[in-house]
């Protein structure tokens, strides 16, 4: 029988994992106080890489946070792509 790691934990690549490992953080906080809050939680090795993944600057509150992380991601998937205004010719 397949198993899938951390289901219900709060582990894996995902904004709401990464939420969780957040939960009763101080805002502001800057990207090292969010990784320190999910190491002391006990956060996973996903959650912690995708936290250290997000630009170093303070975030005002977790929807702020979660706007950093979307940006990481949209960024991902557009690697080989013009860039936003950018026209083809």
């Amino acid at each position: 029988m397949a198993t899938t790691r951390n289901v219900g934990r709060g582990g894996g690549h995902s904004p709401a994992n990464v939420t969780k490992n957040l939960k009763g953080i101080d805002f502001p906080a800057s990207k090292q106080d969010m990784i320190k809050h999910a190491k002391h939680g006990g956060a996973d090795k996903d959650v912690l890489d995708e936290l250290q993944g997000l630009e170093d600057r303070e975030y005002g509150s977790m929807a702020d946070v979660m706007k950093g992380f979307g940006q990481v991601h949209a960024g991902q998937g557009r690697s080989k792509a013009a860039p936003k205004g950018a026209r083809a010719h």
